[in-house]
């Protein structure tokens, strides 16, 4: 059966879309969620919603449960995850509002738990695959239903995970860009990473909403930019899921 857990989703609790909601609060072996689950119908599909910075958004992203997240909408049953990011862009021709579907990472993070597993029993040695990190079969779905909406979006993107909760220096933005980063966030590798070793196929849909700092002729990043560029395009992002899940098999 499909079941589609959908991690960040603003926008997607309004009653006119998520239908039959309840929350439920869940615990794992690693803990709590970062939020109650809310669980619902959207075009006949059963999503579960998770916040993944809690809802009143106060959970920084190192401080985030990670384990506790993926493992709750495991346990509910999720066959496929969805998140939703913004990020920032590292390059000219990924524009503010533009969307991003992500296919690789760089995990430039230090202090996260970014495995299920802590020991490994006798002759049962757990190493997961990650070459190619995002689920193709979610990709493709999504690519298809970006260009039936006539949203502006790129097909591919690799983003690097930062620990955050500060932003980029100018070095480290530039050295990001050398290494062949598209875009910029501090959430989505621990996830992603989690969602394989897990068995989930993940796919994350990420929307550029600044320039980093690399951009000399821009001003750097802030916090207000950030939620002003989602808050426009936040519908884009809430199209684009409620149409891809009803292709989801």
């Amino acid at each position: 059966m499909v079941k589609i857990g959908i991690i960040g989703g603003s926008g997607l609790d309004d009653p006119e879309i998520l239908k039959d909601a309840k929350d439920i609060a869940v615990d794992t072996p690693y803990g709590k969620p970062s939020s109650p689950l809310k669980l619902g119908k959207i075009n006949d599909v059963e999503v579960i919603l998770l916040a993944r910075h809690g809802r009143e958004h106060t959970i920084p992203p190192t401080q985030i449960n990670y384990r506790a997240n993926i493992q709750a909408l495991k346990d509910q049953g999720c066959s496929h995850i969805l998140a939703t990011t913004a990020c920032g862009s590292l390059r000219e021709e990924i524009e503010r509002g533009d969307l991003v579907i992500l296919d690789q990472f760089i995990d430039f993070t230090r202090f996260r738990k970014i495995s299920f597993f802590e020991e490994f029993a006798p002759g049962d040695m757990k190493h997961t695959p990650m070459a190619d990190p995002y689920s193709k079969e979610l990709r493709e779905i999504l690519i298809e239903t970006a260009n039936e909406l006539s949203l502006k979006y790129h097909k591919t993107g690799t983003v690097v995970t930062i620990e955050g909760p500060r932003f980029s220096t100018r070095a480290e933005s530039k050295m990001f860009r050398i290494w062949g980063a598209d875009v910029i966030n501090m959430s989505i590798t621990p996830e992603t990473i989690l969602a394989n070793e897990a068995g989930i196929p993940y796919a994350a849909i990420a929307m550029s909403t600044d320039y980093d700092c690399w951009k000399e002729d821009e001003e750097p990043v802030t916090w207000e930019e950030i939620l002003e560029i989602f808050g426009k395009n936040v519908n884009n992002v809430i199209a684009l899921l409620t149409k891809t899940i009803t292709k989801i098999k």
